[in-house]
């Protein structure tokens, strides 16, 4: 009788175990399995395209994915040119899944075209939204120079964080 409970608690041990493991892999969104830099591909506004491969090596990025639209992107953008000195050494990915005209727009009216650390460019392919998982925007990623996540901000985010956060 005792070598039966505890063969039924063994059982029951390792089911809960195996539960435990099955669960961590495929209920996290892409961006926690794969850390790094996503491989994104991004249509330009000189109709080349932005790839991880053309980051600058030694660089800290933040990916901002907007809705030229959106009252929250809007407002990000504008703290994002009022802090730009300080971010100068930061490389600042624009993506957007909406369409062309719609980010050539916004671009040309926060004059994005001027500053060299800015690439702004249309996810084509719409891969970022399931990689990331996004509820709302603006949303930002933030990567260290090694290019390896460092975290992740959905809605408005205080240039002071945005700074903090980028000197991790």
């Amino acid at each position: 009788m005792m070598f039966m409970k505890k063969k039924l608690l063994l059982f029951i041990f390792i089911v809960s175990l195996l539960k435990g493991f099955s669960q961590q892999g495929p209920d996290q969104p892409p961006y926690l399995r794969f850390p790094t830099f996503p491989p994104v591909k991004l249509l330009l506004p000189d109709n080349t395209y932005f790839t991880k491969d053309v980051l600058k090596k030694k660089s800290a990025v933040m990916l901002i994915i907007f809705n030229p639209q959106c009252e929250h992107c809007q407002h990000e953008t504008d703290e994002l040119i009022k802090h730009i000195d300080e971010l100068k050494n930061i490389q600042i990915i624009m993506a957007t899944v909406m369409p062309f005209d719609s980010m050539m727009n916004f671009r040309k009216k926060y004059q994005l075209d001027k500053y060299k650390n800015i690439v702004v460019g249309q996810d084509i392919h719409f891969f970022l939204p399931g990689f990331y998982m996004i509820r709302n925007m603006p949303y930002l990623a933030f990567y260290n120079k090694k290019k390896e996540l460092i975290s992740v901000f959905e809605g408005n985010m205080p240039m002071e964080r945005v700074i903090k956060e980028l000197a991790k």
